[in-house]
């Protein structure tokens, strides 16, 4: 298998607009094992143009409830059905997860009771196991574990950065947060750093663009972390490469790659990725299996 990260969707928020990218979620495939972090909507398509099959769906992570991060999980699994899942698929996520979950199914009962009938498929129902976790150990087989850190995204409570650790290698997904320097510890010695990134001269035209004014600016400011801070963080935690990601705003003609490096090389001075579709950032060899 290979071992990579994939950018599936890099905007911060769930508006769509034409030619934009698509909001956050993203693929890691290590140790043998794949999964999927968040999902957005346009998480199906990014997968499958990223070379995934989906009758392979094995994990899935979602960090917290905010719709640009989950409207998609019951879509992505129901998809990876028609297309042919009969393996279990572990979902981990937040308290809320569970209903998430039973509710998509109870939408869609009358096409899923027919499936199973008129076409011979599993039920998709048994084939779904959701775990809700809170911080700390969230997962572990073999080489592999995940680690949960809550972290600051006001009003949401239950929102939590993830660490994935398998022989020496790791990386690291802040979630969406304002800047929490706990995350810095958490996030230490990782080879890759995925945080969510703002960039403050795009923020008034988002408002102004996307409307609730004076209210929509307070949450941004609040609850998510500029991009000079999400370099302070990864300078804190002497991480190995930062990948900029859920970037606001994502989709400014009046924004490039060069603003937001100039913003961040003011506290970061090493690897940089700025986040966009589709983009894979190989894993580094792992270490020697443990005797």
């Amino acid at each position: 298998m290979i071992e990579r990260l994939v950018l599936l969707g890099t905007k911060g928020g769930p508006a769509l607009r034409p030619g934009g990218p698509m909001p956050t979620s993203c693929l890691i495939e290590i140790g043998g094992r794949s999964a999927v972090i968040d999902c957005g909507l346009g998480v199906t398509k990014g997968l499958v143009d990223a070379g995934l099959s989906l009758k392979g769906l094995d994990l899935v992570f979602i960090t917290h409830l905010h719709s640009d991060h989950v409207l998609e999980l019951g879509a992505l699994i129901h998809t990876a059905w028609t297309a042919g899942l009969a393996t279990p698929v572990r979902v981990f996520g937040p308290e809320g997860t569970r209903d998430v979950w039973a509710h998509f199914c109870r939408s869609l009962s009358y096409d899923i009771e027919t499936r199973i009938v008129d076409e011979g498929r599993p039920d998709i129902r048994a084939l779904v196991t959701v775990t809700e976790f809170s911080q700390g150990r969230v997962f572990e087989e073999a080489d592999l574990s995940v680690e949960a850190l809550r972290v600051d995204h006001p009003p949401v409570t239950e929102c939590y950065a993830l660490r994935f650790n398998e022989n020496g290698r790791s990386v690291v997904f802040s979630a969406d947060t304002c800047h929490f320097q706990p995350l810095a510890a958490f996030a230490e010695g990782a080879d890759y750093l995925v945080h969510e990134a703002m960039l403050l001269e795009g923020v008034d035209r988002l408002v102004a663009r996307t409307g609730n004014g004076a209210r929509l600016k307070e949450h941004l400011m609040a609850s998510h972390t500029l991009a000079e801070d999400a370099g302070r963080i990864a300078s804190d935690a002497g991480c190995a490469h930062l990948v900029l990601n859920h970037l606001i705003p994502a989709d400014d003609p009046q924004v490039g790659p060069e603003d937001w490096e100039r913003a961040v090389r003011t506290t970061w001075e090493g690897s940089l990725t700025i986040g966009r579709d589709g983009f894979e950032l190989p894993l580094k060899r792992a270490s020697a299996p443990r005797a």
